[in-house]
């Protein structure tokens, strides 16, 4: 007796309810049947309303704050596993709390190690995610994972804009690998931003590496939190000669009063996906669906075709 592969499915965790719909529909089938009771205490349990029973499912949900996100992605691994799931895949288009990547100072957590243990002790099988804020997390992990590239999405739409006397910025000397791929790709000059920090999310001072006189600059990021470094970097750079200033970050976290400084800056542009959704509109802000890039390597894992040119800077 021959037995037919069970087709996929695709299930979302309710802060990626959009984006998972998009990737769906780009994979091409319906998201799958799921509904999240919720206790009048704040607890919540999801419930798979169909079989999933020797399937491959994927469960897409990013993980920023707050604590819920992750505790729904966990809640939702577990069932899929307690329902003799086959293969399960946690798609984190935003895998949150990754900037805890090592130890910085004394008595501090190792947030991301933390949370990839999380995830495996929950039930998952496999890990899709993208721009992740240090490359080393993938080795906390002792699962497959497979770590997507934004560039796919950003470089054709730079490459549109047909910008003359181009430089790829990097905001900290942490992105700098960043800046240079993206610089090689595009075969422009690199600007790096030495910054120091009062403390998390407070820069204390900034000066520029490289020459930005009469250069369109493009600053790129993996995420754009309070946009503080956005703001005082556009601005610095207009004030040494930039002709323009854009910023192309993968996940727009926006916190605090992050809209009003954007507002406010120099910053011609913001160009983002939509790994998370925005909590409001602004003129400067422009979203690119990574669902299409998901949904292409999703394809891919389920029949065991290559996706190594998804990982290309």
């Amino acid at each position: 007796m021959s037995y037919k592969r069970p087709e996929p499915k695709i299930f979302p965790c309710s802060q990626s309810k959009v984006l998972a719909t998009k990737i769906a529909k780009s994979f091409g089938i319906d998201l799958g049947n799921i509904i999240t009771s919720k206790f009048s205490d704040g607890e919540f349990q999801p419930s798979f309303e169909e079989s999933i029973r020797g399937s491959r499912i994927f469960i897409i949900g990013s993980t920023h704050p707050s604590a819920n996100n992750l505790m729904e992605m966990l809640l939702m691994l577990d069932a899929a596993k307690r329902a003799s799931a086959r293969h399960i895949t946690a798609v984190i288009p935003y895998f949150g709390w990754a900037r805890q990547d090592r130890k910085d100072k004394p008595r501090v957590p190792i947030a991301a190690k933390l949370i990839a243990k999380t995830l495996e002790t929950a039930g998952a099988t496999r890990i899709i995610t993208m721009d992740l804020h240090a490359d080393q997390i993938q080795g906390f992990f002792e699962r497959p994972v497979d770590h997507l590239f934004a560039s796919t999405i950003f470089l054709p739409y730079l490459r549109n804009l047909n910008l003359d006397n181009l430089a790829i910025a990097s905001p900290d000397m942490g992105g700098s690998k960043r800046a240079y791929a993206y610089s090689k790709a595009l075969q422009s000059d690199v600007v790096v931003c030495y910054k120091q920090r009062a403390k998390a999310n407070i820069i204390s001072h900034m000066e520029l590496i490289g020459d930005v006189d009469g250069k369109n600059v493009v600053i790129v990021d993996d995420m754009v939190d309070t946009a503080g470094t956005l703001a005082k970097a556009a601005d610095l750079m207009i004030e040494r000669g930039a002709l323009s200033v854009r910023a192309i970050c993968t996940h727009p976290i926006l916190s605090g009063n992050a809209y009003e400084k954007l507002e406010n800056s120099k910053l011609e542009e913001l160009i983002v996906t939509d790994t998370i959704p925005l909590k409001q509109k602004s003129s400067k802000i422009k979203v690119l669906t990574c669902s299409d890039l998901f949904a292409d390597v999703m394809h891919n894992v389920h029949y065991n075709k290559s996706i190594s040119s998804k990982f290309i800077m």
